[in-house]
């Protein structure tokens, strides 16, 4: 049996998590877990131990910088990568399909993201 790779995708928008849970999971090979409060973000990531996170930027519960932090400050999820979700910035403004930034820590892809732009970015950081 296939070992599935863990995302965790966080987003205040039950519909972005929804409709990329649906894709991720008819594309297969993935377990998916959605949270949709940004405040319970690291508690769920602590509880799932997944191998790649999916984070919204801006929510109205708390900021995706912060929980970034929060998870790097955690030395049993601090190696999780992340890939950011935002409408804050367009395609165009970050050169295309996505860019890393940060000093390449952390991609940053902008909304509304194609579910294979982003199967793309978490093959590439997860190096499956």
């Amino acid at each position: 049996m296939e070992d599935k790779k863990k995302i965790l995708l966080v987003d205040d928008e039950e519909s972005i998590t929804r409709t990329l849970k649906l894709f991720l999971d008819r594309r297969g090979g993935f377990e998916v877990r959605t949270e949709n409060r940004g405040s319970q973000a690291v508690r769920v990531a602590r509880d799932f131990r997944p191998d790649l996170i999916v984070l919204d930027v801006v929510m109205p519960d708390s900021d995706g910088g912060a929980i970034a932090q929060d998870l790097g400050e955690d030395p049993e999820l601090q190696s999780i990568p992340i890939i950011f979700l935002t409408a804050i910035i367009k395609e165009q403004e970050i050169g295309g399909h996505g860019k890393a930034i940060g000093g390449g820590v952390h991609t940053y892809l902008a909304k509304p993201v194609e579910p294979d732009v982003l199967i793309s970015h978490i093959q590439e950081r997860l190096g499956v």
